[in-house]
C-alpha cells in the first residue's frame, strides 16, 4: 500500500511540476468553452451581436413606414437601407446574410388582407443560402413588426374605412356562417368605437389629439396572417451544400496537424541526431530546410486535393474553378509546411512543442470559422480574424466551391497563404541559423 501511494504521489508532482503542460491542460478548454459561449449569448446580462438585414423600403406609406422603424428599433438587428438592385449584389457576393423589399403598396394591401385573408402581397426575401438559420429569425421578426403596423393601422380611427370595406364584403346576415357572424360582431363593435372616437376627436381636436395618437400605435390582434414571403436564395455558383464548407474547414484543421507533425519529425531528428549526421555530410542547411519544407507542402497539397475528391464523388461537393482550387491548395500546402518548420525552429523539445502546436492551431482553426461559420462571430470578431490565415483560407476554398467565386475571387485568400508562409518561412530560417 505504500509503494502504491508514493507512486500516487509522484505522479501528482511530476505533472504539477510541469508547468507549460499544466497550463495547457487548464488554458485550452477555458479558451474553447470561453469561445463558443460567447458565440452562443454569453451571459444573460449582455447582449449578443447583431444580425445584418439589409432593407428596400419601397412602400411610403404609414404602415410602411411603421415597419421599417419597427425593424430599426429591434436591438437584434443592424439595418441598412438599399436599392433592390444592390441587395441582390450585397447577398450573391455573401456581404449580407438577408434582405427583404417591402414593396409599393405592401401597407394598404396588408391591411386588406389582415381580416379577409385574400389576396395577401408578398414580401421578396433575398439571403445568402448558407444562412438558413439567419432567415428563420428574420422572418419571426418581420412578422412581429408587420402585425403590429397592420393591426395598429386597422383598429385605429384612421381605419374605418377598411372596417367598412370588411363589412361590406360580408354575405347578408342571415348567410353568414358562424365565424363570419363572429367576425361580423366584432366588426360591427369596432366600427362603433371607431365612430364614437372620431366625434370625440372632431369635438375637442386639441385635448383629445394625444390619446388619438396612442390609440393608433395600439397594438391589435389581427385575424390572419396579412402576407406572404418569397424566399430566393442568391449565390454566384451551384447551390449551397454543407459539406463544402465542412470538408474546407476540417481539410483545414487536419492538414495544419500534418504541419505540427512535420515539425515534431524534425525535432525527433535532432534529438535521435539524424539532423546532424545530415548536416555532417555535403549538404547545406539551407538545402535541408528547403526539402522539408516542399515535401510538406506536397503531401499538404495532396491531402487537400484527395479530400475534395472524396467530397466531389461522394458528397456532390462543386468546385467551380478547377484552377482557382488547385492554386488555393498549394498556397495553403506552403503556409501549412512554413508553419511545420517553425514549430520545429521554436520548439525545445518534441513534448513541448507538440502541446503549444496543437493548441495554437485549435485557436487558429476556432478563430478561422472551421468549426463554426465566420459569419455566425460577432461583428468585431469578423474583423479581427481577417488577420488569421486560416480564415483566409477557408473562405477561399468556400470561394472555389459553393459560392462560384471562381479565381478571382479565390486571389486574395491565396495571397494571404503566400504572405504568412514567407513571414513563418522566414521566422524558421532565422532560427535554424542562429541554433547553427
Amino acid at each position: 500500500m505504500t509503494a502504491f501511494i508514493a507512486m500516487i504521489r509522484k505522479d501528482l508532482i511530476l505533472y504539477v511540476n510541469n508547468k507549460r503542460a499544466l497550463m495547457l491542460d487548464l488554458l485550452m478548454p477555458v479558451v474553447l468553452a470561453a469561445f463558443f459561449g460567447m458565440l452562443f449569448g454569453g451571459s444573460p446580462d449582455k447582449s449578443g451581436g447583431k444580425l445584418d438585414l439589409g432593407v428596400v423600403a419601397l412602400d411610403q406609406s404609414a404602415v410602411g413606414q411603421k415597419i421599417v422603424a419597427g425593424l430599426k428599433a429591434e436591438s437584434s438587428l443592424r439595418i441598412t437601407e438599399l436599392s433592390e438592385a444592390e441587395a441582390r449584389d450585397k447577398v450573391r457576393a455573401g456581404k449580407l446574410p438577408v434582405a427583404v423589399v417591402i414593396p409599393a403598396g405592401f401597407g394598404e394591401q396588408a391591411s386588406d388582407a389582415l381580416f379577409s385573408g385574400r389576396h395577401k402581397p408578398e414580401l421578396p426575401l433575398f439571403y445568402d443560402p448558407s444562412q438558413s438559420t439567419m432567415l428563420a429569425m428574420v422572418k419571426g421578426l418581420l412578422t412581429q413588426q408587420v402585425m403590429q403596423a397592420t393591426s395598429a393601422a386597422v383598429m385605429s380611427v384612421k381605419g374605418s374605412a377598411t372596417t367598412d370595406k370588411y363589412l361590406a364584403e360580408l354575405p347578408a346576415a342571415g348567410k353568414r356562417t358562424t365565424e363570419e357572424a363572429q367576425l361580423g360582431d366584432f366588426l360591427a363593435s369596432l366600427k362603433k368605437f371607431q365612430d364614437q372616437r372620431a366625434a370625440t376627436d372632431a369635438a375637442a381636436a386639441s385635448a383629445a389629439s394625444g390619446a388619438a395618437s396612442a390609440a393608433d400605435e395600439a397594438p391589435a390582434v389581427g385575424m390572419t396572417l396579412p402576407y406572404t414571403t418569397q424566399e430566393q436564395a442568391l449565390s454566384s455558383g451551384p447551390k449551397y451544400n454543407a459539406y463544402a464548407h465542412s470538408f474546407a474547414g476540417l481539410g483545414v484543421q487536419f492538414i495544419l496537424f500534418m504541419g505540427i507533425n512535420l515539425g515534431i519529425g524534425i525535432l525527433l531528428e535532432q534529438r535521435q541526431g539524424i539532423w546532424s549526421r545530415l548536416l555532417a555530410a555535403p549538404v547545406s542547411l539551407a538545402t535541408v530546410i528547403i526539402s522539408r519544407a516542399a515535401a510538406g507542402a506536397i503531401i499538404a497539397t495532396g491531402l487537400l486535393c484527395s479530400m475534395f475528391i472524396c467530397a466531389t464523388l461522394i458528397f456532390k461537393v462543386e468546385v467551380t474553378s478547377l484552377s482557382g482550387f488547385i492554386g488555393m491548395a498549394i498556397c495553403f500546402g506552403l503556409m501549412t509546411a512554413a508553419f511545420g518548420l517553425m514549430v520545429a525552429a521554436f520548439g525545445k523539445t518534441p513534448e513541448a512543442a507538440r502541446g503549444i502546436a496543437i493548441f495554437a492551431t485549435l485557436v487558429l482553426v476556432m478563430l478561422g470559422g472551421a468549426w463554426v461559420p465566420s459569419f455566425i462571430f460577432p461583428e468585431w470578431l469578423q474583423q479581427a480574424t481577417l488577420v488569421v490565415p486560416t480564415r483566409w483560407a477557408v473562405d477561399g476554398l468556400d470561394a472555389v466551391t459553393w459560392r462560384g467565386l471562381g479565381l478571382q475571387g479565390a486571389l486574395p485568400a491565396m495571397g494571404v497563404q503566400l504572405g504568412f508562409a514567407a513571414v513563418f518561412g522566414a521566422l524558421a530560417v532565422w532560427k535554424f541559423l542562429r541554433r547553427g
